[in-house]
C-alpha cells in the first residue's frame, strides 16, 4: 500500500490527510501544488494535506539488546513532529517558532509562516491547526509576521 488517508474535521471544514511513504515525499513535493488543487476540486469543500509517514523510536531504543548503535536524531519524537509541521505547510516555509507557556501549564506553539504565500495559505490556517492537533495532540497557532514599513 503506497499511501493512506484520514479525514479530520476542524475549523468548520473537513480535511483529508494523505500519508505517503517518506522515500516518495520528494517526488510528491514536485507535483504537490497541482495534485492538491485537483484533489480539492474533486472533493469539493475539503482541504487536502500531504504528510510523510515517519518512524518514531522510543528512548529505550539504544539500550535494547536487539538494536545496534544509538537512536538517530531524525527518529526522535520532537524531530518527527517538527518534520510533520514542515510537511503540513509545505509550499510555504516556516520562518519562526515560539512556544508560549500559559499560567495554567498549557503550551501553545506559535508558528510564523512566510508572508509571500499569505494569499494562498491564509484560508487553510484553521485546517492546519486542527490537523496538527489531531496527529500530535499539540495546540498550534499559525500566523504571518507583521510587516513594518
Amino acid at each position: 500500500k503506497q499511501w493512506y488517508q484520514r479525514r479530520v474535521r476542524g475549523g468548520g471544514k473537513k480535511a483529508i490527510i494523505i500519508f505517503v511513504p517518506y522515500r516518495l515525499l520528494r517526488s510528491y513535493h514536485k507535483i504537490q501544488t497541482r495534485l492538491v488543487r485537483e484533489l480539492e476540486k474533486k472533493f469539493s469543500g475539503r482541504h487536502v494535506v500531504i504528510i510523510a509517514t515517519r518512524t518514531i523510536l522510543g528512548k529505550s531504543y539504544a539500550r535494547s539488546t536487539k538494536t545496534q548503535g544509538i537512536r538517530p536524531r531524525s527518529r526522535t519524537l520532537t524531530a518527527v513532529q517538527d518534520a510533520m509541521l514542515e510537511d503540513l505547510v509545505f509550499p510555504t516555509e516556516i520562518v519562526g517558532k515560539r512556544t508560549r507557556c500559559k499560567v495554567d501549564g498549557s503550551k501553545i506553539l506559535k508558528v510564523q509562516l512566510d508572508p509571500k504565500d499569505q494569499v494562498n495559505v491564509e484560508t487553510k490556517l484553521d485546517t492546519f491547526s486542527s490537523v496538527y492537533k489531531k496527529i500530535t495532540n499539540k495546540d498550534v497557532v499559525f500566523e504571518f509576521p507583521v510587516q513594518e514599513p
